[in-house]
């Protein structure tokens, strides 16, 4: 397996910020609510998981708890769709380097055109969890209170029930790729949302456009 692992140590001097303390902390607390929604959900799920409702506490307490951790996280993607919208359209560079996907797996970066602070892989990755937050509010709203439900729409209920579970398992997916890019094949990007900081090469290497506007923010006027 094939990592593109840069030297993680750096004067300081070599380094510029890629997340805020603020954008760390909903960044995490996504992540941390995240994980105790699937771990409950799966449990919920799958009798053949259910064990791991008694790691959270039983049955009852993750029947209760689930929903509202699944607010919580809900919360935390709101704040990241209003702080980083901008940041997260889709862009021309961006279709030519879905174009070019190839390369990116091949560990030819240098073939991939200039990205700015989220690459394509990232953009999309956030989108398809975007909208699996949506069908997942949605029909966990209606599971939550089933009882509101009127009797001449009681029929929806196993729908409802799959299309929770078909965007939870869509999210998990995504999510399994994210921590892979994350942690494997680029460990940097682990590392600037525990720190907040990157290498200036690594900013170079995979985020130019985002780079360049930074150093020209940063740049004293004449």
């Amino acid at each position: 397996m094939t990592t593109r692992a840069l030297p993680l140590k750096e004067p300081p001097d070599d380094q510029v910020e890629r997340y805020s303390l603020t954008e760390r902390i909903w960044h995490w607390l996504a992540s941390l609510s995240y994980t105790y929604c699937t771990l409950t959900g799966l449990a919920l799920f799958s009798p053949y998981l259910y064990w791991l409702a008694a790691v959270f506490g039983g049955g009852p307490t993750i029947r209760f708890w689930h929903p509202w951790l699944g607010l919580v996280f809900l919360a935390s993607v709101v704040w990241m769709h209003g702080n980083w919208r901008d940041d997260l359209r889709l862009t021309e560079a961006d279709r030519e380097w879905r174009a070019k996907i190839g390369s990116y797996v091949e560990n030819r970066d240098q073939e991939l055109p200039p990205q700015a602070r989220f690459n394509a892989g990232q953009k999309l990755f956030y989108w398809a969890m975007f909208y699996a937050i949506l069908v997942l509010l949605l029909s966990g709203i209606v599971m939550w209170f089933p009882e509101r439900v009127p009797r001449n729409l009681i029929v929806i209920l196993p729908v409802v029930v799959i299309l929770h579970e078909a965007a939870a398992l869509i999210s998990i997916g995504a999510i399994i790729i994210h921590i892979y890019m994350s942690v494997f094949a680029e460990p940097e990007s682990l590392r600037a949302m525990v720190h907040g900081k990157v290498s200036r090469a690594w900013a170079r290497n995979y985020h130019r456009l985002w780079y360049e506007k930074v150093q020209g923010q940063r740049r004293p006027a004449p």
